[in-house]
């Protein structure tokens, strides 16, 4: 009886990950969360099916969505465990194309470990390059308007949904960056930089970027609170406040709020 050829202790891998204005996109892990968002209909199951917590499930479709041209999921605002959650049309559009790409990434990988034969040292390489970034406050816009100073510029951008956003950044970061009128280029706010507010609709303030919205999701600590705030073509923002400010202010889920930062805090980057 002929002896079976042995498994290699060793193979090739790697992450296949979809990348949008430098930014990590679409992966494994997130293509999976939408399909069990898809099959459940709610974040708190698919999170759970998943393995990770509520938070995380959230802020990973909230940048998502952020990102993307149009939203991959819809969400029916109603609390941690309410409300329904489904994907849009475009959002399993993308899967299907994911998963596409996924296959062919798979032969590829597959075809290379055949050709290179030993394949620990690739291996290896793959491993170091497979990590993640993460950023609370991620949008992607074109540029409409920039205007220089002496020192700094003003930078424009448009949002999904034609939202406007402004940042101040060196004259140095115009010409390292090659920013342009017309060019992608998309804006990181941390969530400690943004201020929330109520009925600011007539109110001056000196922050150039007043989002005004609909409260999608508070998480409540005894010192600091979260609080997401959906401004419109699939954009939300997200904020950390003091306790006392979220309970003075009397926010809740479903109600009215604007998000105020400067146009300093902003930062921008291209692809």
């Amino acid at each position: 009886m002929r002896k079976s050829k042995s498994t290699p202790d060793t193979g090739i891998s790697g992450s296949l990950w979809i990348h949008r204005r430098q930014s990590e996109f679409l992966g494994g892990d997130r293509i999976n969360l939408l399909e069990k968002i898809d099959e459940l209909g709610s974040i708190t199951k698919a999170a759970k099916a998943v393995g990770v917590s509520y938070k995380t499930a959230w802020d990973t479709i909230n940048m998502i969505n952020n990102l993307a041209e149009k939203p991959l999921v819809d969400r029916l605002t109603g609390g941690k465990g309410g409300g329904g959650t489904s994907l849009t049309i475009e959002g399993k559009k993308v899967i299907n194309q994911f998963k596409t790409i996924q296959e062919e990434h798979k032969k590829f990988l597959k075809n290379l470990e055949d050709r290179l034969g030993d394949t620990d040292s690739l291996y290896q390489f793959l491993r170091r390059i497979s990590m993640k970034v993460s950023a609370r406050n991620t949008f992607a816009g074109s540029v409409t308007t920039i205007t220089k100073g002496v020192v700094n510029a003003e930078v424009s951008l448009s949002l999904k949904g034609g939202i406007p956003l402004t940042a101040v950044v060196t004259n140095g970061a115009i010409d390292n960056l090659g920013l342009k009128v017309g060019a992608e280029a998309y804006a990181i706010i941390k969530a400690s930089s943004v201020i929330i507010g109520t009925d600011l609709h007539d109110a001056k303030v000196s922050a150039r970027n007043v989002f005004c919205g609909t409260i999608a999701k508070i998480i409540e600590g005894p010192v600091n609170t979260e609080v997401d705030v959906e401004i419109g073509g699939g954009n939300t923002v997200s904020a950390v406040i003091t306790h006392e400010s979220s309970t003075r202010l009397g926010l809740k889920v479903g109600g009215h709020a604007c998000a105020l930062f400067k146009a300093s805090s902003v930062i921008i980057g291209v692809s």
